[in-house]
């Protein structure tokens, strides 16, 4: 007999584990598949935001997450950008997320993506309706409106742990990463730019360049432009503070681990010779790619499967793990009922185009404003144009931090404004905005607001009375959709938000924000949950 489940999720790196927790929290059955016994030892995915650790205290391991990192918070997270090499004269901070704490419930992290898949599998271990299957692959045997099935193999190097299983699921979720198997046995098409790059990922450890480093206390990672790079990177990042790093930069087409000499590549981009203990020397491929659909009847695409690109502002993590959050709500939605027909296909509609806006205007903008810069200035050719220059980038450097704001304006589940896109170009405000993340507040009984959330919807309001307030718990009733009423929450809430009341969704972004006795709740929550618009 095959094994059962609702949801089978095919890849337990950490977008993979937090989908599966954001089900097995909701009490939705699901089965995790990878060829990995345990998490792989490569520092990457390092830089979590502030939205991130919000899924984490969601999830039930906020603290686990900061317990786990090995860069103490006292040490900051700090970024700077370097011009020639890591160590040359001119260069400013860069990429500072704790300008916009602020607007967030939880502060940032840094720690490596192998120490946070261990703390999620520690995590979905602990949830029952989470069946756990490492060591095994896992390949789609069929795939239409009815379901998938498929096999789980036992992976090589754990061969004779156990015979092959047959599955079958109502849904199936690719996590398999940028080369994904579940994405191309799904028929679903990917959209490439020109970007092909080899890049060598490098771990190296070296005690001398923490001490070289103390010029700079308190950063972290470091991206360094050089006019031989056109616009590409060297890329440093700590992993500790023991002196173990890793760096990314590009390399020819034709590089080995035998035929190039990557320490002299590291000594170049640091700008002097050091003692350095290289690690691990791996190769990927930059491009920005991007599925054409996230869905493919009963198969899905998140994380690295969905989206890929090189690690430039550290955003991919941190944006696969919104899609977890994202589908995990609407997954579970339709497996309690409560859901409308349009639900699922909203997970696209909302999350494909803010990729594809992070990937252009983020990504692919930091490239081309790059090149055009060590293209027009050279500090030896005309140093005081360079100076000036320089000063110009270093006073916009904290733009991608404020910019960076992604939303659903254009969602299919809010009343969206004609011609609302979807994108991960925003402004930060506290106003709560439909489509937006609903920003902190202090509420009038001193407790934290994203602490009175519920796991579906919630109504924040103040003083309400409650017959208008009846009239959005019928209209719940009516559409079978989970709704929490806080009506408690303070007048200093409703005046950072600028709304009497605030509907959130499980994801924690606004559904719809205004005036409640003016709303018609049953168009309101009726469209939140897909069943029209």
């Amino acid at each position: 007999m095959p094994l059962e489940t609702e949801v089978a999720i095919i890849g337990a790196g950490p977008v993979g584990l937090g989908l599966a927790i954001e089900l097995g929290q909701r009490g939705v059955r699901c089965l995790v598949a990878d060829p990995n016994p345990r998490p792989l030892p490569i520092p990457r995915g390092q830089n979590l935001t502030q939205r991130t650790v919000e899924h984490f205290r969601a999830w039930g391991v906020e603290q686990a997450i900061h317990d786990a990192c090995v860069i103490p918070a006292s040490y900051g997270i700090v970024g700077m950008t370097s011009y020639g090499t890591l160590l040359g004269e001119h260069h400013y901070p860069w990429l500072q997320r704790g300008k916009v704490a602020p607007y967030y419930h939880t502060r940032n992290a840094r720690l490596p993506q192998y120490a946070t898949e261990q703390v999620l599998r520690a995590r979905a271990a602990t949830l029952p309706s989470i069946d756990l299957r490492f060591g095994y692959r896992a390949g789609l045997l069929s795939n239409d409106a009815s379901g998938v099935t498929g096999r789980l193999t036992p992976a090589s190097d754990t061969a004779g742990e156990g015979a092959a299983l047959e599955f079958s699921a109502r849904w199936a979720v690719g996590c398999d990463g940028a080369h994904s198997r579940t994405r191309e046995a799904a028929g679903i098409t990917q959209t490439r730019d020109d970007h092909d790059r080899r890049m060598v990922l490098l771990v190296f450890r070296s005690p001398e360049l923490d001490t070289l480093m103390r010029r700079h206390e308190g950063v972290s990672y470091i991206n360094v432009i050089h006019p031989d790079l056109d616009g590409y990177w060297y890329f440093f990042g700590r992993v500790d503070l023991n002196g173990q790093w890793f760096f990314h930069a590009p390399v020819p087409a034709d590089t080995t681990r035998e035929n190039y000499d990557f320490a002299a590549l590291l000594h170049r981009a640091v700008g002097q010779r050091f003692a350095l203990d290289i690690e691990h020397i791996g190769f990927w491929e930059m491009r920005i790619a991007f599925a054409d659909q996230y869905r493919a009847h009963s198969v899905f695409v998140a994380g690295d499967a969905a989206h890929s690109h090189p690690p430039y502002g550290g955003f991919g993590v941190n944006v696969g793990l919104e899609d977890a959050r994202n589908l995990g709500w609407k997954l579970a939605a339709v497996s309690q009922g409560w859901a409308g027909p349009r639900l699922l296909d909203s997970y696209h509609a909302e999350r494909q185009p803010v990729f594809v806006s992070t990937g252009r205007d983020f990504i692919g903008r930091m490239i081309e404003v790059d090149r055009a810069f060590v293209r027009g200035f050279d500090p030896t050719r005309d140093p005081q144009a360079f100076d000036r220059a320089w000063q110009q980038r270093a006073s916009g450097g904290d733009g991608d931090v404020f910019g960076f704001e992604p939303h659903y304006e254009g969602s299919p589940l809010i009343d969206a404004m004609p011609g609302a896109r979807c994108s991960a170009v925003g402004d930060h405000r506290f106003e709560a905005r439909a489509g937006h993340h609903l920003a902190p507040a202090a509420l009038a009984d001193g407790s934290a607001v994203i602490d009175r959330l519920g796991g579906g919807f919630t109504l924040l309001a103040n003083a309400v009375e409650p017959a208008t307030l009846d009239r959005f718990t019928a209209a719940a009733a009516q559409c079978h959709a989970p709704l929490a009423v806080v009506n408690d929450v303070g007048q200093a809430a409703c005046a950072l938000w600028q709304a009497q009341c605030v509907l959130v969704r499980p994801d924690h972004f606004v559904a719809w924000a205004g005036s409640a006795r003016s709303a018609d709740p049953t168009e309101i929550l009726s469209r939140a949950i897909g069943a029209r618009g």
